[in-house]
């Protein structure tokens, strides 16, 4: 048990677990993010944690899959002596009944965890995301000035491959994945007193809520609620709850109010990193856009041929990759390495794996035979496969560059981006110029 852990979380994407570790460490909760639970031995080696997360791929798994990880991992959260544990999920709620079953974490860590209820907060304002009467709304790209939709009428989100989001209120896109009635704290709520919330939400316990929903529209709506998560939890019995990381901002803004934690308000200057690494995986529009403009910007560009990566029947399929990459850095040009959204056979898809794994792949054996400093992985399911396949072990924050997407270091033991600066994007993260901004490591 570390009796200075006072928050683990378990997120079920890469991207989506980096967006909770900037959260944390703004709130001046040191925190590194693990890709696997980490030993006790292991764990004593990072020093003055205040937090810990668990990169996961559950967000592309299957519910029994998902049973079968979670509960593993559950448990051995649990007894760090916490007195939080929460599910990170994505702010738009990607999931559905046989995919990244969001229901199914709830009906799992409610099993393990045995509160009398599970707080669900998935708004985050300042990521753009905004939970009122129940319903999801976001902005079109994290980090920029796009326009807000209702999540069901989201160009992008209502769109995905894999997911669509088609209910924008969360009460009913969760009672298709789970039986457990859900309660509603909702915006006309949040704004009360503390003793008023407290009421009603011992109101909803008394009317039989299993999941209590919070709604917020603006930052301050996130302290209160902070407030009350942190009333029902204690190391001895921990308060688990699932949500985006505005749970993380909502702890941070009570541990703060109460100088638990002092917020951190300066960091160090990254300053440019030229010539710079990006591997996509994304498909988002946004990422696109991004592209985009790098490449009018003097990036260059190596595209994969998607159809090899899927049949792994190319012999040395990397390398011609790898080598004309390397190439390009060796004079200095930027590189962005990505499948520029060419597609496999009809009747086939490229995996988010394989993808993944050749992009970490690749990844590894350029770092490994240039001077590179900074890589960038867009993607968010593609991303926690590209981590592995990199050899990175945790991963703890430098800087915050753009929100929901901080700039880290990487711990990765026997592997070339050991000490590599390491920034993981979800596909909606970023103004068009966001590749631009990781280069210069600066805002412009």
């Amino acid at each position: 048990m570390n009796t200075s852990l006072v928050l683990a979380y378990y997120g079920d994407d890469f991207t989506g677990s980096t967006d909770a570790l900037e959260f944390l460490s703004r709130a001046g909760v040191k925190t590194a993010l693990f890709i696997e639970p980490p030993s006790p031995e292991r764990l004593a080696t990072y020093q003055n944690l205040n937090a810990i997360g668990v990169a996961g791929m559950t967000r592309s798994m299957t519910p029994d899959a998902m049973e079968k990880t979670l509960r593993s991992a559950f448990t051995d959260l649990r007894k760090l002596g916490t007195r939080h544990v929460h599910y990170k999920v994505c702010s738009t709620f990607d999931s559905s009944p046989t995919m990244g079953s969001i229901g199914k974490a709830i009906d799992v860590g409610q099993d393990v965890f045995q509160k009398n209820f599970v707080p669900l907060l998935v708004a985050a304002p300042s990521l753009g995301r905004y939970c009122v009467f129940g319903n999801l709304f976001a902005r079109m790209g994290i980090g920029s000035a796009g326009t807000i939709y209702r999540l069901d009428r989201h160009p992008s989100m209502s769109k995905h491959p894999v997911t669509p989001a088609d209910e924008s209120d969360l009460r009913l896109h969760l009672a298709k994945q789970t039986d457990k009635k859900v309660g509603l704290l909702d915006i006309l709520q949040v704004v009360k007193s503390q003793d008023a919330i407290q009421n009603f939400v011992t109101s909803l316990l008394q009317d039989n809520a299993e999941i209590i929903l919070f709604d917020a529209l603006y930052e301050e709506h996130l302290l209160p609620i902070g407030e009350l998560m942190d009333s029902y939890a204690h190391p001895q019995n921990p308060l688990f709850s699932v949500g985006s990381s505005g749970v993380d901002m909502a702890l941070g803004k009570y541990w703060n109010h109460y100088q638990v934690f002092a917020p951190v308000t300066s960091w160090p200057d990254p300053r440019k990193a030229a010539p710079m690494l990006v591997l996509s995986g994304s498909c988002s529009p946004v990422t696109s856009g991004q592209i985009d403009w790098a490449k009018e910007n003097g990036f260059a560009e190596v595209i994969l041929n998607a159809q090899q990566i899927h049949d792994d029947s190319a012999v040395n399929r990397l390398t011609d990759y790898v080598q004309r990459t390397v190439s390009e850095i060796n004079q200095e040009r930027s590189v962005i390495v990505h499948t520029a959204g060419n597609v496999a056979k009809p009747g086939t898809t490229l995996s988010s794996e394989k993808l993944g794994t050749a992009l970490g792949e690749i990844a590894r054996e350029i770092v490994g035979q240039t001077s590179i400093k900074r890589v960038v992985v867009a993607g968010g399911d593609t991303s926690s496969y590209a981590a592995r396949a990199m050899g990175i072990e945790a991963v703890e924050m430098i800087a915050p560059l753009v929100p929901g997407a901080p700039l880290c270091r990487a711990t990765a033991p026997s592997s070339p981006l050991d000490g590599v600066e390491v920034n993981f994007k979800g596909g909606q993260v970023g103004a068009e110029n966001y590749f631009g901004v990781l280069l210069e490591g600066r805002v412009f």
